[in-house]
């Protein structure tokens, strides 16, 4: 500290600072392949959600915070996995994504509902609860 105080003497120095992180609890991952989306979301033991979208597509980044906050309310009973219809053009094709954003809810490996579009969070809550009831 002595020697910084003689190279800049009328300057503030600080010395440490506090901060205080949270991790965050809910898991969400993007898909890189075709693998990738077998391993963890057709083999999944839990539900995904998963959110086809394009980053150049803007109703898709309106609806990136709000399904992050739908799901993370919910993150002991599903997962978010995001694919890029640009990167995986076959992969979207493959579940006859045609619009974007669409989401997809996958149960044991298998469709269980679809939403495409812009949603409301509200919205969002009540489709997601509606499939995550045990039937």
């Amino acid at each position: 500290m002595q020697s910084i105080r003689k190279i800049f003497p009328r300057s503030v120095v600080i010395t440490s600072r506090n901060f205080q992180t949270s991790s965050c609890v809910w898991k969400s991952f993007k898909v890189q392949d075709d693998q990738d989306f077998l391993e963890k979301v057709e083999n999944s033991k839990k539900p995904v959600i998963v959110d086809f979208f394009a980053t150049w597509c803007g109703p898709c980044r309106a609806l990136e915070p709000r399904l992050e906050n739908v799901v993370a309310k919910r993150s002991d009973k599903i997962t978010l996995a995001k694919v890029d219809v640009d990167s995986l053009g076959e992969l979207a094709a493959k579940y006859e994504v045609a619009t974007i954003p669409a989401l997809v809810i996958f149960k044991n490996g298998k469709v269980e509902s679809r939403l495409v579009g812009l949603q409301d969070e509200d919205k969002l809550g009540n489709w997601l609860d509606a499939n995550l009831e045990e039937k």
